[in-house]
């Protein structure tokens, strides 16, 4: 009984049928079960839904050429047929932020330079995911280039005292290349030059050789080979003095939270580019032959020279 048991038990048995009691419960029971279920299920495709229509966020840093819009616009559309899920480009103009955007997940996947990969792999930020294939090999080298009107100069120990024209702080070919050469060669890297600056980008060290701003610059072979193609005007008034031996192809990498699912989608669609009409000539425009699994053994010269360095 409950308390004042009999008054509320004969108030909710007078508005029941006055038969068939226990079967009214029953009913109403399942009817409420159903619609329980009903309501987890729609929820839970809600939450599907949202799931796949939630966009990745695909970093672009100055390892590549990223104003050729056109290209990447085809590029993010490909990608979006291959992955069914939205795909937004975030291009940066210099490496930190790109870092930045990885650490704060904001970013889901980056084509990143070889020393960004280095440093987010050491600190458990990212993880390889593929290296791009160069004219068929997982490889590039530095080009250390000067002015076309410059005859004269053989070898980057000839530019004492000179205007050096560096990319970025994180960049290997764009400043820590020449700076762990100039180390290994006995000189001060931060006295060596007259006068140093920053471009934040690889083309732009090309424009300020070019224009005369800086003596000289050294950069990443895959973008001067590029604009070699794209705009030969802009490479022919420069000259290449030395290349450096080579090294692992700046890699694409996912952030170290992105789910095993998402990392395996893409880094099936992009394997798979080379083997799809579509996909081969989208490699063709951005100067690449395909991309491979990342292999970390490609980089262990990159981390030899930014262990070097970090003594310094």
């Amino acid at each position: 009984m409950f308390p004042f048991g009999n008054k509320i038990e004969s108030s909710l048995i007078y508005r029941l049928p006055s038969s068939n009691t226990e079967n009214y419960f029953i009913n109403h029971f399942i009817m409420l079960r159903k619609y329980l279920w009903l309501t987890v299920l729609l929820a839970s495709s809600a939450v599907w839904a949202n799931e796949n229509t939630q966009p990745i966020r695909f970093g672009l840093t100055p390892a590549i050429i990223h104003n050729q819009y056109e290209l990447l616009a085809d590029w993010r559309e490909y990608l979006q047929k291959k992955l069914r899920r939205p795909v937004e480009f975030v291009s940066r103009d210099s490496y930190r932020e790109t870092i930045d955007l990885i650490r704060q997940q904001k970013i889901d996947f980056a084509w990143v330079s070889t020393y960004p990969y280095v440093y987010l792999e050491d600190k458990r930020l990212a993880r390889l995911l593929v290296t791009p294939l160069y004219q068929g090999r997982p490889y590039y080298s530095f080009y250390l280039i000067v002015p076309s009107t410059d005859l004269e100069t053989k070898s980057l120990l000839q530019l004492k005292g000179k205007i050096f024209a560096y990319a970025d702080p994180y960049s290997t070919s764009g400043y820590l290349a020449p700076r762990y050469q100039l180390q290994q060669a006995g000189e001060n890297p931060n006295r060596f030059f007259r006068k140093t600056f920053f471009t934040w980008g690889h083309q732009r060290i090309v424009d300020a050789v070019a224009q005369g701003l800086a003596d000289a610059g050294s950069l990443d072979s895959f973008v001067w080979d590029t604009l070699s193609v794209i705009q030969p005007d802009l490479t022919h008034q420069t000259r290449i003095v030395a290349k450096s031996p080579e090294y692992g192809f700046p890699p694409v990498v996912a952030r170290r939270s992105v789910s095993r699912a998402d990392s395996a989608a893409m880094q099936q669609a992009l394997l798979g580019m080379a083997n799809d009409p579509e996909g081969a000539q989208l490699l063709k425009r951005l100067n690449l032959s395909g991309f491979a699994p990342g292999d970390a053994k490609l980089y262990d010269g990159i981390r030899k020279m930014m262990r070097t360095m970090a003594d310094q």
